[in-house]
C-alpha cells in the first residue's frame, strides 16, 4: 500500500490550510470579517500545499480493483450487497491476524457509502469507511454470541460473515456456524472494529470477551489491501446476496 496512512492525516491538514479565514484579536475589541469567495487566497499557503494536494488526489484516484456490479446500501433490508462485501472483507482481514477467526460483524450505520459498478479507487474505500476505526479480534463465549445474534435480530439484521441466521418476530429463529448450532459453553473468535467492541451503536454481547486483540490496522487500510489482493489474483468484486440473514413471517 502506498502512503494511505499518511493521506489520512494529510486530508485533515489540507482542510485547515486551505481555508481562507482571516481574523484579528485586538485587546478587548472584537472585529468580524466576512469570509466568502471574494476573499483572496494566500498564495504562499496555496503554493505550499498544492504539491501535497496533487499527490493526495493522485493516490485517491488510483484504481486498485473492479466491481462487477453496483453494491447498494440499505437501512431496512436484513442483507444487502455492500454489507456482505464489507463483512466478507472484514472476515478475511481478521483471518490474516488470527487464522482461527470464524465470524465477522459490523453495523449498517458503520458503512458510510455504496460502491459503484466499475473501477474501484482508493478514494471510494475511504468513503466507505472514513473513520479511524481499527481491527479488533474478540474471543467470546457462545452465550455472548447468542446475545449478539439477538441484537442483530432485534435490529432487523446487520452485516455479518461466517454464519447464517434466520429471524422471526425480531428474534433469532435459527443460527448456524459451519452447519452447527452455537454451543453456549464453547468459545468463538469474531472480528469487528474497536468502535463496536467498545460498545458503539449500542451493540449487545461484545462487552465481556474472554480475550481481546487490539490491532493497529485501520479498517479502510485492510479494505484496500483486500481489494488489491483480489486484483493480484485476477479476481473482481462479485458480491452476492446469499441468504446469510433471512427474515421469515
Amino acid at each position: 500500500m502506498r502512503n494511505v496512512h499518511f493521506l489520512s492525516t494529510l486530508v485533515a491538514v489540507l482542510f485547515f490550510v486551505g481555508c481562507k479565514s482571516t481574523y484579528l484579536v485586538g485587546g478587548n475589541r472584537s472585529i468580524t470579517y466576512s469570509v466568502n469567495a471574494d476573499l483572496p487566497a494566500d498564495t504562499s499557503i496555496v503554493n505550499y500545499y498544492t504539491p501535497f494536494k496533487t499527490a493526495m488526489e493522485g493516490e485517491m484516484n488510483r484504481e486498485i480493483g473492479f466491481s462487477e456490479k453496483f453494491l447498494n446500501k440499505s437501512r431496512t433490508e436484513p442483507e444487502f450487497l455492500i454489507g456482505n462485501f464489507f463483512a466478507d472483507a472484514l472476515l478475511e482481514i481478521g483471518k490474516k491476524v488470527d487464522p482461527t477467526v470464524e465470524i465477522s460483524f459490523s453495523t449498517k450505520g458503520g458503512i458510510r457509502s455504496e460502491l459503484k459498478k466499475g473501477p474501484v479507487t482508493v478514494g471510494s474505500l475511504f468513503e466507505l469507511m472514513p473513520f479511524e476505526n481499527t481491527i479488533t479480534i474478540l474471543e467470546m463465549k457462545g452465550s455472548d454470541l447468542l446475545i449478539l445474534a439477538n441484537f442483530i435480530a432485534n435490529t432487523g439484521g446487520q452485516p455479518i460473515g461466517g454464519f447464517v441466521m434466520t429471524i422471526k418476530n425480531n428474534q433469532v429463529a435459527n443460527l448456524m456456524l459451519n452447519g452447527k448450532t452455537i454451543d453456549p459453553e464453547k468459545s468463538y473468535k469474531l472480528v469487528t472494529y474497536d468502535y463496536l467492541a467498545n460498545g458503539g451503536d449500542n451493540v449487545k454481547g461484545l462487552n465481556n470477551p474472554l480475550n481481546r486483540i487490539n490491532t493497529p490496522i485501520l479498517v479502510r487500510e485492510g479494505l484496500i489491501e483486500y481489494v488489491e489482493q483480489l486484483t493480484k489474483e485476477n479476481k473482481k468484486i462479485n458480491t452476492q446476496l446469499d441468504g446469510r440473514i433471512t427474515i421469515i413471517q
